[in-house]
């Protein structure tokens, strides 16, 4: 399986700073954020990366070189603009087709390995696996969200104003080697992108979409709030305590 994280988009709710520097670069507690999914990815046994931005892929590549100081192999796509997550997974094509794929959002954190559910998509041969996280019904509204009955996925509904369920589909997506061809199909949604929301409901109308619910705290760091949340989270993690 390889292994694509997701790190373009033009970061506008993190202006001025983003206008010199790309969002997946600034620092989660004490690391540049693009390093949390590449870990993830590596301790689920996924060495072989590829990144896709836009404009910044110079100042990825000063950071991360190949990818052996963090013990994988990163190689490098390019996205111009903003099309959407399915725009810039097709981007990794070249470099991906032909192997199942775990897909990361550059900002997404995960405190859990996801290694278990890497080791089931292998098992399961052909489709997608999506990882969902039980959040509060306010906060699901800023998410896909999933609608669930009897152990399958029925539709993902994507930043709904009355939320179907407090289940929210996070930034890790499992593919099989069909992907690239699925998002061929899609069309633009009507802010113009490709959006991933449309590539999973594919594979939900055809049955082929599983899922596990996380147990560990996830969040995106994808706003200055939850990038504050996420700096918190990760403090803790590392034992840092807080005095007042």
């Amino acid at each position: 399986m390889k292994g694509v994280v997701l790190a373009g988009g033009l970061g506008t709710r993190f202006h001025p700073v983003t206008k010199v520097v790309n969002k997946h670069l600034l620092d989660v507690f004490d690391e540049p954020m693009v390093f949390y999914p590449i870990r993830t990815l590596a301790a689920a046994g996924i060495e072989e990366i590829t990144l896709v931005t836009g404009e910044e892929i110079a100042q990825f590549k000063k950071l991360l070189g190949d990818g052996s100081s963090l013990g994988v192999r990163i190689t490098y796509a390019y996205q111009e603009g903003e099309r959407g997550i399915a725009d810039a997974l097709s981007r990794a094509e070249s470099l991906v087709s032909g192997h199942p794929i775990c897909v990361i959002l550059g900002d997404n954190i995960f405190q859990e390995s996801l290694a278990g559910a890497a080791e089931a998509f292998a098992d399961q041969g052909k489709g997608a696996k999506i990882l969902l996280k039980q959040v509060s019904p306010e906060d699901a509204r800023r998410f896909g969200v999933a609608e669930v009955a009897d152990g399958k996925i029925l539709g993902i509904e994507e930043k709904p104003d009355a939320p179907r369920s407090d289940l929210v589909v996070t930034g890790c997506y499992f593919y099989d080697d069909r992907v690239f061809d699925l998002i061929r199909t899609l069309v633009p949604s009507a802010r113009g992108e490709l959006e991933v929301t449309d590539l999973n409901n594919v594979y939900i109308a055809e049955r082929t979409m599983t899922y596990d619910v996380l147990r560990g705290w996830w969040t995106d760091a994808g706003t200055p709030a939850s990038k504050l949340k996420a700096s918190i989270l990760v403090a803790l993690e590392k034992g840092v305590t807080f005095h007042r």
